[in-house]
């Protein structure tokens, strides 16, 4: 369990990130905090294994106070993937960026061998091993990045904007891949702008804007809400779009799949 109790953020410029956060995330779930930028999403995820502290209230993972405990000791619980993966590198070629954590946390050889391996096969990284982290395009590092957290599993997984520089298989691959890891028990907390990725995802969608949370439901309920869309400088997905335009048709508007709007129109043309 995740739970954010009344917590504020303060940059030491003044600025108010975070602005009386109330919040509860359970084992297992798939979020995403969505808003435009400068809305608080990244300064929430960095609470998450305490590399910010809140400033009043208090963040508690598995009921343990962030603000009295490591960064080291967090991150076994809570991996994260940032925005810009250069922040997470610092070694001289891929196979060692992947085993510096590993080795960290006190796993034998053996099994850094067996997991660095599984995560550049996983994560398709296999003919990089010996290069530099820092001559990869924005879209391999991205995928370093990932995989240096699946290397050591922890239980949450927050992904900053994961999406920036993948291509569209890559995206597919990532969303089966969060699918995988939710699959096993993860929790995955996601920031993202990318309405279509999360769309196809299907999360629970946490909303925010200006450092507070204006909305907390299920995809459908928030990207069927233009209004609070549009507030936060969003979109609706293109199907959510499609669907209302079909509305003439007796198509009810919702968040469909590809395939689920085909059928619907198909039925509805057949009447």
């Amino acid at each position: 369990m995740i739970r954010f109790e009344s917590v504020e953020y303060i940059y030491p410029n003044g600025v108010k990130a975070l602005d009386g956060i109330d919040l509860e995330i359970g084992d297992g779930e798939i979020v995403t905090i969505m808003g435009e930028n400068g809305a608080g999403k990244t300064t929430l995820i960095k609470h998450l294994n305490g590399l910010l502290k809140p400033v009043k209230g208090k963040v508690l993972i598995d009921g343990i106070d962030t603000r009295k405990v490591t960064v080291a000791s967090l991150s076994k619980k809570v991996g994260i993937v940032f925005q810009n993966p250069d922040d997470m590198f610092f070694s001289e070629n891929i196979w060692e960026e992947i085993a510096f954590a590993l080795r960290n946390f006190g796993y034998d050889e053996e099994v850094v061998k067996r997991r660095v391996e599984n995560a550049i096969n996983f994560m398709d990284l296999a003919s990089y091993v010996d290069k530099s982290p820092f001559t990869l395009s924005g879209g391999e590092k991205k995928r370093l990045a990932l995989a240096i957290v699946l290397a050591w599993s922890p239980d949450i997984i927050a992904l900053d904007e994961p999406t920036i520089g993948q291509d569209i298989l890559q995206k597919e691959k990532l969303l089966q891949v969060i699918k995988l890891l939710n699959s096993q028990g993860k929790t995955i907390i996601i920031s993202s702008h990318d309405v279509e990725f999360i769309a196809d995802l299907k999360p629970r969608i946490i909303l925010m804007k200006r450092g507070k949370v204006i909305a907390d439901g299920n995809a459908e309920e928030i990207f069927l809400n233009e209004e609070l869309l549009k507030s936060c400088n969003l979109l609706p997905p293109q199907l959510i779009t499609l669907s209302r335009e079909l509305e003439f048709i007796g198509v009810r508007p919702r968040l469909y799949s590809p395939r689920e709007l085909a059928a619907e129109i198909m039925t509805r043309l057949q009447r």
